[in-house]
C-alpha cells in the first residue's frame, strides 16, 4: 500500500493542509502532561517548514460531540509546539470561520497555525451513510469539508490515531480537493510500511501474540492472524475464554460466557496455530498486589481466585517461541501489567521480543504502553501510535482515509 510522502512534492511556496493526532492527555489547569503524539508530529511538520512551505495543521482532542468545550481547546497544543519547534505558532480560535480564514491568509512561507479543534464542529464525525442523516446535514459536512479544502495546495494525512475513521477532516476533505496533491507524513507511512506491509509478506517464522480482555475484541484479528502467522499465542483475560471452552475452572476470572462456541471454533480453526496458557498466575483480590496468590495449571483456578497473568511456565514457552521469530506482532498484554507481580509475564514477553533478531511491531494501545513502562520501546521496530487503528489495520481492513491518498 505505497501512499505518495510528504517528502515527494514541492512545498516550497505552497500551504499545505496537515491532519495530525494532537490528541493529547491534559490534566484540569489545562496542561500537557504527556506531549508524544505532538513530538512524533514533528519531522513531517519540519519537513514542510523547512522546505519553505507553510502549514495549517488540523486536529481532535477528546470527545466533544459537535460541542465548543474550553477543556478540549487546542491551543495548549499549540503554545508547545511553538515551544518545541522554537518558532511562532498561530492559533485559530475557529476551524473555519473568520478567525481561521484570517490566520490562514496571512501565513508566510515558513509560517504555521493550528485550527481549534475539528471535533467542536458536528460536521466531522457526521456519517454520511446513516439513515439518521439528514441531505441538510450532508451538504453542511461538504461545505465545512470544502472549506477546509480551500485553506490549501496540499493535503497531509499524518493522523494514524484516527485513520480508521471516516471523519470529514481524514476523508471528505482530502476527496473534495481534486487536483491537489494528496499525501501522507512520515508516521503514517511507518505505519503502513510495518502494520501493513510487512505483515501482507512477512519474513517467517511470523509470530502473533494477542492479549487483552475479550475474546470478542480480537476475534477479526486471531482469525485475520491464523491465516498468516505461523503460531498465534494467547495471553490476557480473553484466555480464560478459551480455558472455559476447553471444560476448565476458571474461578472468578474475566470470561465471555456467551464466546464460548466462538473460542472453540477458534481453538479447531487454529489448530496447532494457536497457542494456549499452560499455567496461570491468580490472586483473590483486583489490583491489590498484596492480595493472595497461587501459580496453577491452565484451567485449574480456584473458585475464589481469577486469573491475572499467564503464569511463569507459560511466559518461558512463550519466550522461547519468541526467539525463534523472524516477525513480531504484538497487541495486548499478557495480564495486569500495571500491578507487581501480575506484571511478571507480560514483561518476560515484552523482553524476549526486545532481544529477539525479529521484525518487531507493537499494536498500539496497552501494548505500547507496557513496552514503554518497562523501558524497551528503543529496543523494537515499530511501536504503533494507534491502539484502534492498528487492530483494525490488523483485522485487514482497508481504510478510506487511506484509499483517497495518492498512489506512490
Amino acid at each position: 500500500m505505497a501512499k505518495k510522502s510528504i517528502a515527494d512534492v514541492d512545498v516550497s511556496g505552497k500551504k499545505v493542509l496537515m491532519r495530525v493526532d494532537f490528541n493529547v492527555p491534559l490534566d484540569d489547569a489545562s496542561n500537557i502532561t504527556d506531549d508524544r503524539r505532538i513530538r512524533m508530529a514533528l519531522p513531517s511538520i519540519e519537513s514542510v517548514l523547512d522546505r519553505g512551505g507553510s502549514l495549517i495543521l488540523m486536529s481532535h482532542l477528546g470527545r466533544p460531540k459537535g460541542q465548543v468545550k474550553l477543556e478540549d481547546s487546542l491551543k495548549p497544543a499549540a503554545e508547545k509546539l511553538a515551544e518545541l519547534l522554537n518558532r511562532d505558532v498561530a492559533f485559530a480560535s475557529d476551524t473555519v470561520g473568520a478567525d481561521a480564514q484570517a490566520k490562514v491568509a496571512a501565513l508566510e512561507p515558513g509560517g504555521i497555525v493550528v485550527l481549534e479543534n475539528v471535533r467542536f464542529a458536528s460536521e466531522e464525525e457526521l456519517k454520511d451513510e446513516a439513515e439518521s442523516t439528514t441531505d441538510e446535514q450532508r451538504a453542511a459536512k461538504k461545505a465545512f469539508a470544502e472549506k477546509l479544502g480551500s485553506f490549501a495546495d496540499i493535503y497531509c494525512n499524518d493522523a494514524f490515531g484516527t485513520c480508521h475513521r471516516a471523519h470529514a477532516s481524514m476523508y471528505t476533505v482530502p476527496l473534495l480537493m481534486e487536483g491537489k496533491p494528496k499525501t501522507v507524513g512520515f508516521l503514517v507511512q511507518k505505519e503502513i510500511q510495518y502494520l501493513n506491509d510487512a505483515i501482507s509478506s512477512p519474513e517467517r517464522p511470523f509470530i502473533a501474540i494477542l492479549g487483552g480482555a475479550k475474546v470478542s475484541d480480537k476475534i477479526k484479528v486471531i482469525k485475520n492472524l491464523l491465516s498468516v502467522c505461523d503460531k498465534v499465542l494467547i495471553g490476557g483475560a480473553m484466555a480464560y475464554t478459551f480455558s472455559l471452552a476447553q471444560g476448565g475452572k476458571v474461578g472468578q476470572s474475566l470470561v465471555e460466557k456467551d464466546k464460548v462456541d466462538l473460542a472453540l471454533e477458534l481453538i479447531k480453526e487454529g489448530g496447532d496455530k494457536l497457542v494456549l496458557p499452560i499455567d496461570t498466575h491468580c490472586g483473590d483480590e483486583f489490583k491489590n498486589p498484596d492480595c493472595n496468590k497461587v501459580v496453577v495449571s491452565a484451567g485449574e483456578i480456584p473458585d475464589d481466585y481469577e486469573g491475572f497473568d499467564i503464569g511463569p511456565e507459560t511466559a518461558k514457552m512463550y519466550a522461547d517461541i519468541v526467539k525463534s521469530a523472524a516477525t513480531i506482532v504484538w497487541n495486548g498484554p499478557m495480564g495486569v501489567f500495571e500491578v507487581p507481580p501480575f506484571d511478571a509475564g507480560t514483561k518476560t514477553v515484552a523482553e524476549a521480543i526486545a532481544e529477539s533478531d525479529s521484525i518487531s511491531i507493537i499494536g498500539g494501545g496497552d501494548s505500547a504502553a507496557a513496552i514503554q513502562q518497562f523501558g524497551l520501546a528503543d529496543q523494537v521496530s515499530h511501536v504503533s501510535t494507534g491502539g484502534g487503528a492498528s487492530l483494525e489495520m490488523l483485522e485487514g481492513k482497508t481504510f478510506e482515509a487511506l484509499q483517497v491518498i495518492d498512489e506512490a
